[in-house]
């Protein structure tokens, strides 16, 4: 319950995040924000390093894992980013309902956690649902939906390390190499920008990429700063969340973004979510708590040693 609490309040933080950079992602390009965020993040995640009672600077036996968990997030919040300025804040939310479904296909591959033929036809659901709401080949499609799949697939893989370093690593440790990641990444991709410049007519989510960078204004600098405390305190929770709980567990959890998304998606911008995406999202909710729902029911049979498949 405690993993489930971390997850769910993190939704709700992010949340607030999206709202910011899709407001702020016509004026300055996606690495600028990200590295103002990043030099609040970095030093915030030493504060919760503190809170856990710890001093000095945080030190890891597995730098590789971290490291790596710490690009896949970079690449997971960059792309997801440039898809929240092309796509609605509900169509973004209900795309990225993808992640338990993602996440529980990996603890399967990856840590070699059991799923049943059941749990299987509901992933082929929940994924059916994705392609309803993507729309592929449709004259609808937009390219946003595509750098969200791709953020939520690097998302997902960011939990299989979190599983793995979890038995090593605090979340503050975990979050404070996240960010020292994130900001070493962003000023190695920054002159990206300078280099191609502007593309004319381009995509927004390119756009977004390649716009010129530009002195923010007063207040958007104070979002921009304010959003390194909101990235730090949602990802110590993430990884505070996938310690306490199976990532099949807490995984379909994250669904509570859609409502929190579809909120201020019509009191900030007035979007009304789609057909499409209401009838997509159903199925990879419905598909995600099917999962939860076995999950719970034969656990008890597996502390017990019994086959529950």
């Amino acid at each position: 319950m405690r993993g489930v609490g971390c997850l769910v309040l993190a939704m709700l933080i992010f949340s607030l995040q999206d709202i910011a950079v899709k407001g702020m992602g016509g004026d300055y390009p996606v690495l600028e924000i990200v590295i103002f965020r990043s030099f609040v993040a970095l030093p915030s995640t030493l504060l919760l390093f503190r809170y856990e009672g710890k001093r000095g600077l945080p030190t890891t036996p597995q730098h590789k894992l971290e490291y790596v968990r710490g690009i896949f997030l970079f690449l997971s919040y960059t792309t997801y980013f440039m898809g929240l300025a092309a796509l609605p804040l509900a169509d973004v939310a209900a795309i990225r309902f993808s992640a338990p479904l993602m996440i529980t296909f990996l603890s399967v591959v990856w840590l070699g956690e059991k799923v049943g033929l059941h749990r299987w036809l509901a992933l082929v659901v929940g994924f059916a649902g994705v392609l309803i709401m993507v729309r592929p080949g449709s004259t609808s499609f937009n390219m946003g939906s595509i750098f969200v799949l791709i953020a939520t697939l690097f998302y997902a893989l960011s939990v299989m390390i979190t599983r793995r370093l979890r038995t090593t690593d605090s979340s503050a440790t975990m979050a404070y190499y996240s960010s020292l990641v994130y900001l070493m990444a962003a000023f190695v991709l920054a002159p990206l920008a300078l280099v191609v410049g502007e593309i004319p007519d381009a995509h927004p989510s390119i756009s977004f990429l390649f716009r010129a960078w530009t002195m923010p204004t007063l207040l958007d600098w104070v979002i921009m700063s304010g959003l390194g405390l909101v990235w730090a305190s949602g990802m110590y929770l993430v990884a505070r969340a996938y310690s306490l709980a199976l990532a099949s567990v807490a995984a379909p959890f994250e669904y509570v973004t859609l409502p929190i998304n579809v909120m201020w998606g019509f009191v900030i911008w007035q979007e009304i979510p789609t057909w499409a995406t209401w009838t997509g999202a159903l199925l990879t909710v419905l598909s995600g708590m099917y999962i939860l729902y076995h999950e719970r029911r034969d656990r008890p049979a597996r502390r017990a040693g019994r086959s529950v498949y």
